[in-house]
């Protein structure tokens, strides 16, 4: 079965004052770790869209055979990015029975939650802190769906009635200093 992911990295990291994408934890960056993780899981292709700041993300980050995309439409929201992600995967892996989507700032992802997810023929979200969101996976039969989506909620309204996995720590995501020093207490 072969399932591609979608990294969603496009944001600004106005809270954070710099690339979230580009910080440490550990030896490699938040967006290293993402990839990482998704290809550990058997995601192929992996791939990352980056919009704030592409150039530096991009310039400043090892990511191997990930497939990477400008979504010049950041602004809108996360929306915007799925949209890039899914056109993507449906050019270079037209057999993908499906898309895990991810955010490059949930350092609580790990490859064993992600393979989870994908042992579904449904929409399957990870849960944390009492609701549902992303990492979540989407079968093809879905993809039309996220190309439908709109401003900044993403895909929430698909995961609404989902059936998930639990995340343990999955509502830390590194949006400020203080997040990305807890982040760094528990993940290294």
């Amino acid at each position: 079965m072969s399932i591609a992911a979608v990294v969603l990295a496009a944001g600004a990291s106005t809270r954070l004052g710099e690339p979230k994408q580009l910080v440490m934890l550990g030896d490699e960056t938040l967006l290293e770790r993402t990839v990482r993780v998704a290809r550990e899981a058997g995601c192929s292709p992996v791939v990352v869209v980056v919009g704030a700041e592409y150039a530096q993300v991009l310039g400043n980050s090892v990511l191997g055979d990930a497939v990477p995309m400008i979504n010049d439409q950041w602004k809108e929201g996360m929306a915007s990015s799925i949209r890039v992600g899914v056109r993507t995967v449906g050019t270079v892996a037209r057999d993908a029975e499906g898309v895990l989507l991810m955010t490059c700032d949930q350092p609580a992802v790990t490859a064993k939650h992600l393979l989870r997810l994908t042992l579904s023929t449904e929409v399957k979200a990870s849960r944390y802190a009492g609701r549902s969101g992303v990492p979540a996976f989407f079968p093809s039969k879905y993809f039309e769906k996220l190309m439908e989506l709109k401003g900044d909620a993403g895909a929430r309204e698909l995961l609404a009635e989902a059936r998930y996995e639990e995340l343990e720590n999955g509502e830390l995501d590194v949006d400020t200093v203080a997040d990305l020093e807890r982040a760094r207490e528990l993940f290294g």
